[in-house]
């Protein structure tokens, strides 16, 4: 099927009352050809789990078509393209969690949406010491060349759109608003230098959705489920950041924690979720580097080991310092210090470098942090 009837399809789909992004994920996994799903019969719709009576003659009895093609022409208008769970683009850790976007609008660059990168949020009533902090993580997670994921909020939010940036790190703002109904309006600005920046603002809210407060529950999940990890830098015991960081939980991603002082209202959020052992306490970059690169080192990374999968990493194009690492795995396996000191490249620096490279199925973690090639 032809790429745009595969849209049109799935911008059908999710536009059919009670249906859900869950129920379209089985429908795609158990029929080879999404336009079959429209024809192939009631029995054969029931057959799919989850897919009950009302389910499968929402499906049959659907044609509005007009609409779909309204909604198609209208996001071309708005300068916008709709990236769908078929795509290639689609975020591939956003996948794995339990009810991904059948859609989303994206404004900017499609290659960000796919990155390497950590959630960085956090309270809107933001104080001294959470500003601060919030410059100096984001600032070093930017400079190790992760993207950084957050809602374009006021307060935290901003700050680590804003930190990404000033240092020419790509970034990607979460809405929970239609993209062409930005969200706060006094954001514009910022959303248009993430933009042109080669940073990206995506939304699963159709056009002309205004920011509810139910939105922004929803956006969290997509908030967290495209990063690696979720940072929350200063957030109470209520509010969004912990919603995030439950949402992390629930989606098996790194939570980690900025202390904060006691008494601090806008922290206690940060301190029960270290207390409570659900975040890391986070006192340098380097505390949440080496917990990815943990994280990392399981089954996603392990699944790219097999013989089938190998490639020389001679044939991939890599940087400067990730030749260097390969070079000197080539000779042995290296524990971290042993390796930053043979390269010469600082541990936050090599850390990052090392993730990438597992990541593309080039570097094993081995017991101990040492490192080996494929």
């Amino acid at each position: 099927m032809g790429k745009k009837k595969k849209l049109r399809v799935l911008v059908a789909l999710s536009i059919i009352s009670g249906l859900g992004s869950r129920r379209v994920y089985k429908l795609l996994k158990n029929i080879d050809d999404p336009e079959e799903i429209f024809s192939i019969g009631k029995r054969k719709l029931r057959s799919i789990e989850g897919i009950g009576e009302a389910s499968a003659l929402a499906i049959l009895s659907f044609d509005d078509w007009e609409t779909v093609d309204q909604i198609i022409a209208e996001t071309e208008k708005s300068g916008s393209e709709i990236i769908t769970f078929s795509d290639p683009e689609y975020p591939p850790l956003l996948k794995q969690i339990y009810d991904p976007p059948i859609l989303f609008w994206l404004k900017g660059n499609p290659e960000a949406i796919s990155k390497p990168g950590v959630a960085v949020v956090g309270t809107r009533n933001t104080s001294t010491y959470g500003r601060n902090m919030a410059e100096k993580l984001t600032g070093e997670l930017a400079d190790q060349g992760l993207c950084i994921y957050s809602g374009l909020a006021y307060g935290i939010d901003a700050i680590a759109h804003k930190t990404a940036l000033d240092h020419n790190a790509p970034t990607v703002a979460v809405l929970g608003s239609g993209i062409d109904n930005l969200y706060p309006r006094k954001h514009a600005n910022l959303a248009n230098q993430i933009v042109k920046s080669g940073g990206a603002v995506i939304t699963e809210f159709p056009l002309g959705t205004n920011p509810d407060a139910g939105n922004f529950p929803v956006r969290n999940r997509v908030v967290s489920g495209m990063s690696m990890g979720v940072l929350v830098i200063e957030s109470g015991i209520k509010g969004g950041s912990m919603i995030t960081a439950d949402l992390g939980l629930d989606q098996n991603r790194e939570v980690f924690a900025v202390p904060h002082p006691i008494g601090n209202p806008t922290g206690t959020g940060c301190n029960y979720l270290i207390k409570r052992g659900a975040a890391k306490l986070v006192q340098t970059v380097d505390d949440i580097l080496e917990e990815l690169l943990v994280e990392y080192h399981s089954d996603e990374s392990k699944s790219k080991a097999t013989e089938a999968e190998k490639t020389s990493w001679r044939e991939k194009d890599l940087d400067e310092t990730a030749t260097k690492i390969c070079q000197a795995l080539e000779d042995r396996a290296y524990q971290v210090d042993d390796l930053s000191d043979k390269i010469g490249v600082n541990t936050s620096q090599l850390l990052v470098a090392l993730l990438q490279l597992e990541m593309e199925g080039i570097v094993l973690q081995k017991a101990g942090k040492n490192f080996q090639l494929l």
